[in-house]
């Protein structure tokens, strides 16, 4: 059979139903995942399995586990007869952070790259088509809008070594051995994932240029600090307690900033200004961070707001910190200068920091939309909070209802 039956779609919602009494029995988390905690913010993490029956929920499952801006989780689902529509929930903007939703739709790719891999590796061919459009032209519109949809059919099981990563990928903010080069092997084999024509992936190695994005990215992040809409539309994702991350399962939480065990603890036990939290990020950014990196990547594209562009994108990072991490590698966006980008742009300002950054892409043609360091860890990364799958999962459409 060659799509989703009617019996499949009701089987989906009773797996959706289900969730929670499977929590409730899952075993104890896998040490590997490096969950915080147990509770129900990081279920999503120690409920998912690689041997699953064909299902769609598993497809999505796997989706809302990707890498997303500010885990904001900016995605709904809506399981049809055979397709998964990926639609972008405008509710979970980041405003001036993010004021075209150019990341947004980055994140929006990863879940693709998620989902597409899983299909395959259960038996559906995953056929992904994008919208188009440019988000220049799309407004602050508050409705769910489709970004891309998955056509499954059957076929056999074409399962990637990636799949295996899908739950150990986390973003990893701690200082890396900046000692410890990134082998031409190494170098390779991330190079070799870059096989879509419309997201170029450029390696900063020379260290004098890794110098320079350094000092723009710090320049970037005390920008974004002065700028009291961008860091207020920051600051309100944060979850700065155990009750803050059950209520909303989203946001930066102390658990994933990098910090030293100790650190953690105090930063837990005592409250922080939001003027101390922000210098932090500044100098954790200069120092624990680029300052201990051996490698820093850019993922360009010819039209920085086409839509489908940027979710090729996200699909290209993806698939980077899949490979990342079964390669034990430690990898952490830094996109304070695209942020820095856009922010001038809905400002009416001149393009500065547009101009700094096409410095690094060595070619005109190309625009710089996400940037990233990369290293030997020196502690591993822990888990960020996920929503219920119930909550991100759409009725059908009425045409399969």
């Amino acid at each position: 059979m060659n799509a989703l039956s009617r019996r499949e779609l009701l089987a989906a919602g009773v797996a959706l139903a289900a969730l929670r009494s499977r929590a409730v029995r899952a075993a104890e988390p896998d040490a590997q995942l490096n969950l915080p905690n147990r509770r129900a913010a990081y279920e999503p993490w120690y409920s998912w399995r690689a041997d699953v029956p064909q299902s769609a929920v598993a497809i999505v499952h796997s989706a809302v586990l990707a890498a997303n801006a500010h885990d904001t989780q900016p995605w709904k689902f809506r399981i049809d007869a055979n397709r998964i529509d990926v639609y972008a929930d405008t509710d979970r903007h980041l405003g001036a952070m993010d004021p075209f939703r150019r990341e947004m739709h980055l994140s929006l790719g990863c879940a693709l790259e998620n989902a597409a891999l899983m299909a395959r590796a259960i038996g559906y061919a995953a056929n992904i088509e994008f919208a188009g459009g440019s988000l220049r032209e799309e407004g602050s519109t508050r409705t769910p809008r489709r970004a891309a949809s998955i056509g499954l059919t059957a076929q056999s099981p074409d399962v990637s070594p990636l799949v295996a990563a899908i739950p150990h990928r986390h973003t990893n903010r701690s200082p890396y051995q900046g000692e410890r080069r990134i082998s031409d092997e190494t170098l390779n084999r991330l190079t070799a994932l870059a096989s879509d024509a419309q997201a170029r992936l450029i390696w900063i190695t020379d260290p004098f240029a890794r110098r320079d994005f350094a000092s723009a990215t710090v320049a970037a992040t005390q920008s974004i600090v002065a700028d009291p809409v961008m860091i207020a539309d920051s600051d309100r994702w944060f979850r700065s307690s155990d009750a803050q991350i059950e209520l909303n399962r989203d946001g930066p939480t102390l658990y994933c900033a990098g910090l030293s065990p100790l650190v953690l603890f105090g930063a837990r036990l005592l409250p922080i200004s939001a003027q101390s939290a922000h210098r932090h990020w500044i100098d954790q950014t200069r120092d624990s961070q680029l300052g201990t990196s051996p490698l820093i990547g850019l993922i360009a594209v010819r039209d920085l707001y086409a839509r489908d562009q940027a979710l090729r994108a996200g699909r290209l990072w993806q698939r980077l910190h899949l490979q990342g991490t079964l390669l034990g590698l430690g990898m952490q966006p830094l996109n304070q200068l695209p942020e820095c980008v856009d922010r001038e742009l809905q400002l009416g300002k001149p393009a500065t920091y547009a101009g700094t950054l096409a410095g690094f892409s060595g070619d005109s043609q190309w625009q710089t939309t996400f940037a990233f360091r990369l290293g030997w860890p020196t502690r591993a990364a822990a888990a960020s909070p996920r929503r219920t799958l119930q909550s991100v999962v759409m009725p059908p459409s009425r045409a399969d209802s």
